[in-house]
Formats: C-alpha cells, structure tokens, sequence
C-alpha cells in the first residue's frame, strides 16, 4: 500500500541519509587538512631543528652558541602565528559548510512539512475545515517561531567567527617589541 505520506516519508529519510553522508564527508576533508597542515608543521620543524643542531654544533665561541636561539625567536612566533591562522581557516570553512548543509536540510524540511500537511489536508474527510485550519494556524505559527529562532542563532554564530576573525587579524598585525640580545659575558673564576 503505497500513499503519498509514506512517499513522502521514505523521501525524507533518504534526504536525512544524504545530509548526514554530506556532513560526515565534510568532517572527513576538514580532518584531512588539519592533518595535512601537521604533517607540513611537523616536517618543517624537524628540519629547523636539524638547521638550529647544525649550526650549535658548527658554533666555534659560546657566544655564538648562545646567540643562536634569540635570533629565531622572532620567526618562530610569525610561524605559530601562521599555523593557528591556517587551522583557523580550515576549522571556519568546515564550520561553513556544515552551516550550508543545515540550512539546505532546514528549508527542505520545512518544505516537506508543508507539503505534508497541504497533503492531509486534501484528503481530510469533509466537515473538518475549521480543525484543519487552527492545525494549519498552529504550524504556521510553530513554524515563523522556529524560523525566527533559527535565524537569531544563525546571526549570533556569524558574529561570533566575525569578532573571532577580527581579533586574529588585529592579533596578528599588531607589532611585537623586540627585545635586545645582550651576551653573557664570561665570569672568572676567583
């Protein structure tokens, strides 16, 4: 026995089936980035580090030893900076689509709910017209109220990543004071 409602039902299971195999998708490339950039990290600083060994090893006077790690103090800080960046953006795009797969599975929903309830409407026995109409009142209001929910919490998420954006970049462009080196001088033995 097949009827538009259960039609309509195994559409919307299939639907639901496909989001959540979107989403999942979605996650799984998020990971895979982050992971990606890890990988980049991790190698990058094995071979700063072998770099840094090198050169302590090479280093002929202490001071030349000890200066070493000062001097890349600085570039360090600019790459952590530009790692947290990067993990940022890969976490800020995943977060957007996820937010694009609800809202697409919201309004299809909604849609699906009133088609629905147009289509019990239709085949309602005759003299429940005014049952129908305060139910049909009922989901419209259930419906504007969820709709105005859904939509301050979509509001309040995007100014949420917007202030989060705004204080990375001011964080990042704002300009760290240098420090001087000053060498340790050797002390005698007395």
């Amino acid at each position: 026995m097949s009827s538009p409602t259960t039609e309509q039902l195994v559409a919307a299971q299939k639907a639901g089936v496909e989001t959540t195999f979107a989403m999942l998708n979605k996650a799984f490339e998020g990971v895979e980035k982050l992971v990606e950039l890890n990988v980049q990290a991790v190698k990058s600083t094995l071979a700063e580090n072998q770099e840094v060994v090198i050169k302590a090893l090479l280093a002929k006077e202490p001071q030349e030893l000890f200066s070493q790690p000062t001097s890349e103090a600085q570039p360090a800080t600019g790459k952590v900076q530009s790692y947290w960046r990067h993990v940022y953006e890969i976490l800020s795009s995943t977060q957007a689509g996820f937010a694009a797969l609800t809202e697409a599975q919201y309004k299809q929903l909604r849609s699906d709910a009133q088609a629905f309830i147009d289509g019990l409407a239709k085949n309602a026995p005759s003299g429940n017209e005014t049952a129908w109409t305060a139910w049909k009142t009922f989901i419209t209001t259930a419906s504007q109220t969820v709709n105005s929910a859904y939509e301050t919490a979509a509001k309040a998420a995007k100014q949420a990543v917007e202030t989060v954006e705004s204080n990375l970049n001011s964080a990042s462009s704002a300009k760290r004071p240098r420090h001087a080196v000053v060498p340790v001088e050797a002390v005698e033995n007395q």
